[in-house]
């Protein structure tokens, strides 16, 4: 069975889901983050079926997460860096590492993020860049912006339990309400 691709949808989400949704290509980031660059260092790590791997890198380069560098000539080896879209995935990785932590992992955390000054645990949280303020349900919610299609703007109005949402208006400064409730 194939799977539905979520290339042309305007979701966010949706968009970068289709990038690194599938499990091994998160995991083959994670492993990046930490040095790994080569396809047996990669296979050896995850255990991984390589015709599966091969495919999966081969995505992260197509999204452009990973490029592929030549490494030698005899044999033809390649290595797999970490592109500056692919290092801006980390928060995203450490996000995960912290929710798993907190609510899948009764034994306690097997991995913790560190300050590397201090080497005390460190507790990933969003904050605003513009405010300082930690974002959090409801003083934050998600908005539909004014490039949204109109479906996307029905998505994010939708809620039975809250107010009117804002749709943002690009600058993050002005907002208009329409009838709708809370947001992603």
């Amino acid at each position: 069975m194939q799977r539905k691709s979520f290339q042309t949808m305007q979701c966010p989400i949706a968009r970068s889901l289709e990038r690194v949704g599938e499990w091994w290509s998160i995991l083959i980031l994670r492993d990046a983050m930490l040095g790994l660059t080569r396809f047996d260092e990669f296979q050896k790590s995850l255990d991984i079926a390589p015709n599966i791997l091969t495919r999966r890198l081969g995505a992260l380069v197509e999204s452009g997460l990973l490029e592929r560098r030549r490494y030698s000539e005899r044999p033809v080896r390649y290595e797999y860096v970490l592109t500056g879209r692919g290092r801006d995935f980390r928060p995203v990785l450490w996000s995960l590492l912290q929710w798993g932590n907190k609510h899948f992992a009764p034994e306690g955390p097997s991995v913790v993020i560190v300050d590397r000054a201090t080497g005390g645990w460190a507790d990933p949280v969003l904050v605003d860049s513009a405010s300082g303020k930690r974002m959090t349900f409801p003083d934050f919610q998600s908005a539909a912006t004014p490039a949204a299609s109109s479906r996307m703007r029905k998505r994010y109005a939708f809620s039975a339990r809250s107010g009117a949402p804002l749709i943002a208006s690009g600058s993050g400064e002005e907002a208009v309400q329409p009838k709708g409730g809370e947001m992603l």
